[in-house]
């Protein structure tokens, strides 16, 4: 659905992106993750031909971009660095302005109106002008405007910038029943916790550079140790250390640390059980995105300053 590579833009002397090779397959409910200056507002703008590349190439359900921006974006619905809307209008009127170009009777355009006021939790708002309206929810009707179509593709830039802790959890539940129905969704945002918690699929970029790219529970994958909670400490160790493999780490009075390279944690659990040891908990640790991200980036600090194309919002 997208693919790009060895895509590059810069300002001047300022390299916002720097050679990215993104590869996005239909279905993915995809994150594209980094901190803010990272450069993915920019990258955002040249997948929708908003912004041109120094070099590279772009393809969007395999056509060329800019070059198919009419075919293509045809069936992209997109909210990028927040909506705009005309603040006296109703958000009503201003989806049947967006959509007064669309096919079909007048019926069904106030349909697809209606229908994608409901999806976002906007259909009670009545005729109150948009400039009475909070951040959250003008964020909501953005996002309401981009799926006004059926689109195949949906590319988001922080999507839940404004929301309160319950708007957020209603847009990633949109975001999976919108995959689970057949779009595609790329997902850009800085929030690590966001991405987590419902892509299947992410990339981290750093620096306008890529430095992962893979599935979500393979970039959380196990790190290999594993914590035995038991008042057979001593015990536990001493049957750990038997197995192949095996490093033994951190030891508490009801807890010890076990690092396994090439032993199953399945079988450590059964050497313990079978040796009489009271396993009360026996836990793989896996890392968080933030973990992956610090370790794959360095850390947070000491960036340069935000591209000219990057979303400098405060989050919501």
């Amino acid at each position: 659905m997208i693919r790009t590579e060895g895509l590059t833009k810069r300002f001047g002397r300022l390299t916002a992106v720097d050679g990215l090779d993104l590869d996005v397959g239909e279905g993915d409910l995809f994150g594209f993750l980094g901190p803010n200056g990272s450069g993915k507002t920019t990258t955002v703008r040249m997948l929708l031909g908003l912004v041109f590349a120094t070099s590279g190439g772009i393809e969007v359900l395999g056509r060329p971009m800019p070059g198919a921006a009419r075919e293509v974006l045809a069936q992209v619905g997109s909210l990028v660095e927040g909506p705009a809307f005309y603040p006296h209008l109703s958000g009503r009127a201003n989806l049947t302005l967006f959509d007064a170009a669309g096919p079909g009777s007048r019926r069904d355009r106030r349909r697809r109106v209606e229908d994608a006021l409901a999806r976002v939790g906007l259909d009670g708002v009545g005729r109150r002008p948009v400039k009475a309206w909070s951040t959250g929810m003008r964020q909501r009707l953005g996002l309401a405007a981009a799926l006004l179509r059926a689109p195949r593709l949906l590319v988001l830039d922080e999507p839940t910038n404004g929301l309160d802790p319950h708007g957020t959890r209603e847009v990633r539940d949109l975001l999976v029943e919108l995959v689970k129905g057949g779009t595609t969704v790329f997902l850009s945002s800085h929030l690590l916790a966001e991405v987590e918690l419902v892509c299947t699929r992410a990339a981290i970029v750093d620096r306008g550079r890529l430095v992962a790219q893979d599935r979500v529970d393979a970039l959380l994958g196990p790190t290999g140790r594993v914590l035995v909670t038991t008042p057979d400490v001593g015990a536990a160790a001493d049957l750990a250390a038997g197995l192949p493999g095996v490093r033994l780490g951190e030891r508490r009075p009801d807890r010890l640390a076990v690092h396994l390279d090439g032993t199953a944690p399945e079988a450590l659990n059964r050497r313990l059980v079978d040796g009489g040891v009271r396993v009360r908990e026996l836990v793989v640790e896996r890392p968080t995105l933030e973990d992956v991200f610090l370790r794959l980036t360095g850390g947070l600090g000491g960036r340069p300053a935000p591209d000219p194309g990057e979303d400098r919002r405060v989050p919501g």
